[in-house]
């Protein structure tokens, strides 16, 4: 792409409705616009970006054998009666009458909209276990939105849905969607701790939520700091396998690691003194298991193998795809702008023309851009006739994670320089040499 064609509306200044990095950065980098208190337009980049974390997203759901759906925003009223929480949610529920005066909301989750799918379709035991998911727009009228995308009325989110016969298979799911969910944070370059938390309005008695640590996190957590120690890293697993997503869980929660809703400060004086630790996270996912809650209230049930009607096992597990954006950012960034992970960037590597204009300089950026389009990567060609200064600067706020500088001086020489966003550091190379280097980084993200 290049830049002098695209649309990245950057702000020299911070809007002064901007009180976090992440909120402060998406607005100068141009990749939101707010439309109205906690609702966002998303502009060109940070709709990439937003494309790239729901394919990964998307991606880990299906290895784990969970299968895409897509539910509507808009739902009745009378599913939420007869679950019972249509008089319980509260004020962040936006209730809707439409022109034939039927009671709808905007749905603010799906556990009635899915089960009523569940028992429409499903009667045997043989068809379980399932599990369905969708990425789908939320909406739930907070009463003091703030923080751009951290807590906004409107947001995208990951979703799913377990349905299975016992409540030892529908733990076993619960464990499954640990395990998927610590590969997508990884992927996404986050580390995001499982923490016991509350069950909320959802409710359940086990939940697990997902926080990445941040100074501007919401939520004040207590840990043992050898969780931070815990990586996934490229270990394959069985998501069949009982016993394998049950050893993850372990390893993964065994640690002490909560939210102050569920702190106990007992088991926390446990830990070794120079190991405790208190902060701030932010909540990037959460995991629950509620059993026959909506089942039983709603009718969901299969033919059992004695022949009997069995009310299913359920859990429900969110990913905030449009949250993360802003958590990644919390977590990466510098005093220049933001700093992408390869395995969410926007675009992949920006290309800077130190002399635009000049025959050998315009021919040598044409000519990375094929090649890394050929190699099947994205780059941002800044074709535009400013001073180096102001592309620099650019580039730093976008936040790409490789720069390739392209000068008279430097091709003279055959050369062309690569710059880390992350480290700073830079390396002359031969343009073909800085292709490749690039190819070679991007292998395990593509």
């Amino acid at each position: 792409m290049r830049l002098s064609r695209y649309f990245l509306p950057v702000l020299k200044e911070t809007p002064s409705e901007a009180q976090i990095v992440s909120h402060r950065y998406m607005l100068r980098a141009g990749m939101i616009k707010q439309a109205q208190a906690g609702i966002y337009s998303w502009l060109p980049l940070g709709f990439k970006v937003l494309k790239r974390i729901e394919q990964i997203v998307h991606e880990e759901q299906e290895r784990a054998g969970h299968i895409p759906l897509l539910m509507p925003t808009l739902q009745s009223a009378d599913l939420w009666r007869e679950s019972g929480r249509y008089d319980d949610y509260g004020e962040e529920m936006l209730r809707i009458t439409d022109r034939h005066g039927r009671d709808m909301l905007y749905g603010p989750t799906n556990e009635e909209l899915i089960t009523d799918i569940f028992r429409s379709h499903v009667s045997s035991y043989k068809d379980l276990p399932l599990t369905l998911y969708h990425i789908q727009w939320k909406f739930r009228d907070e009463v003091r939105p703030r923080f751009g995308v951290m807590r906004g009325r409107e947001f995208l989110m990951k979703d799913g849905y377990n349905f299975d016969l016992t409540k030892e298979a529908a733990l076993h799911a619960y464990n499954r969607h640990l395990v998927s969910y610590l590969r997508t944070y990884e992927r996404m370059g986050l580390q995001a701790i499982p923490m016991r938390a509350d069950s909320g309005p959802i409710g359940g008695d086990d939940t697990h939520e997902f926080l990445v640590l941040a100074d501007t996190g919401e939520s004040e957590v207590f840990y043992d700091s050898a969780v931070t120690d815990l990586t996934f890293g490229d270990r394959a697993i069985d998501y069949d396998s009982v016993e394998e997503c049950a050893g993850i869980m372990r390893e993964f929660t065994e640690k002490y690691a909560r939210t102050d809703e569920t702190h106990d400060e007992a088991k926390f004086n446990e830990i070794p003194e120079e190991r405790r630790r208190v902060a701030r996270g932010i909540e990037v996912g959460q995991i629950f298991y509620f059993g026959t809650k909506y089942s039983e209230a709603m009718g969901a049930t299969v033919q059992g193998p004695d022949g009997k009607p069995t009310p299913v096992h359920m859990g429900s597990h969110g990913i905030g795809v449009s949250r993360l954006l802003g958590a990644i950012i919390e977590a990466s960034h510098d005093d220049k702008g933001i700093i992408w992970p390869e395995g969410v960037t926007p675009f992949h590597v920006g290309i800077v023309n130190l002399k635009q204009g000049d025959a050998e300089a315009d021919g040598a950026c044409e000519g990375l851009e094929t090649a890394l389009i050929n190699a099947g990567l994205d780059p941002l060609y800044d074709d535009r006739k400013e001073r180096a200064g102001g592309k620099f600067a650019t580039m730093d706020l976008i936040g790409l994670p490789w720069r390739i500088t392209v000068g008279p001086r430097g091709l003279k020489n055959g050369v062309v320089e690569l710059t880390s966003r992350r480290t700073g550091e830079s390396e002359e190379m031969a343009p073909e040499a800085a292709v490749a280097r690039l190819v070679e980084i991007y292998a395990k993200h593509l």
